[in-house]
């Protein structure tokens, strides 16, 4: 079946001396990966600049069902970024954002508003110029909602605590360790009222940030099996002091 589509970039890795395994969530067919060969010559069309982490491309492929590794027949960058490759602090985020999509979409079928969501954020970083050290965790507790597990806002009170386990707030501590402290819950509900025009508004230490970060991912970990921490997370927590 011929697909046309467009893709992001999750992971790129080399294979053998002029080959790429290359993981792309897409528009059109959820999380797909290809084996793609670099043609030797400058001229060819398909370039490795092609594949870094997060870019956004335009691709046709022949799917095969049998086949877990699917071939391009062509490949295009759809929206060049002009601002994320060169600024250091919007590169650590989109080589973070990258390793953990890898592994929140790992099982991920065709989903146009979960693609467009990560494609419109990514635009969005790319394209801003106001402040955007939030920009990742209003991004990661977004992100749940398209996943499956966005936490339930609606009984929130003051003081409360936040089950990890079950994504709800309550009175008490619940009767395991996987919950948020009232003083570090309140933030949550503090990100989901954000956006991405709104956040710069909201001041956070880097402290502050890495503890919602930190629970952030451990949610992540609860509710998606065999997810890691991304080794990426060391670099993000040494930016924006």
């Amino acid at each position: 079946m011929l697909i046309k589509s467009r893709g992001i970039v999750l992971h790129s890795l080399k294979f053998g001396d002029s080959q790429l395994i290359v993981d792309l969530l897409t528009a059109q067919a959820g999380r797909v990966s290809f084996i793609c060969r670099l043609p030797s010559s400058r001229k060819s069309k398909i370039k490795k600049q092609f594949f870094q982490p997060l870019s956004i491309l335009n691709i046709e492929f022949d799917y095969r069902q049998n086949l877990r590794l699917q071939k391009f027949k062509d490949v295009a960058v759809a929206e060049p970024f002009t601002s994320i490759p060169f600024d250091p602090y919007k590169l650590s985020i989109s080589l973070f954002l990258a390793e953990f999509l890898t592994y929140a979409t790992r099982d991920e079928q065709r989903d146009i508003l979960l693609y467009n969501y990560i494609e419109n954020s990514m635009l969005w970083l790319d394209g801003t110029r106001q402040a955007f050290s939030n920009f990742h965790l209003v991004f990661m507790m977004r992100l749940s909602r398209f996943i499956g597990f966005y936490p339930n806002l609606e009984d929130y009170k003051e003081g409360d605590f936040f089950d990890l386990r079950s994504g709800i707030f309550c009175r008490k501590p619940p009767l395991h360790p996987d919950s948020v402290p009232p003083a570090e819950a309140s933030k949550i509900v503090l990100l989901m009222r954000m956006n991405y025009e709104s956040m710069h508004l909201f001041r956070m230490s880097r402290e502050e940030r890495n503890r919602c970060a930190e629970w952030i991912l451990a949610y992540y970990r609860l509710h998606i099996p065999n997810f890691p921490m991304p080794r990426s997370f060391a670099v993000l927590q040494e930016l924006f002091a």
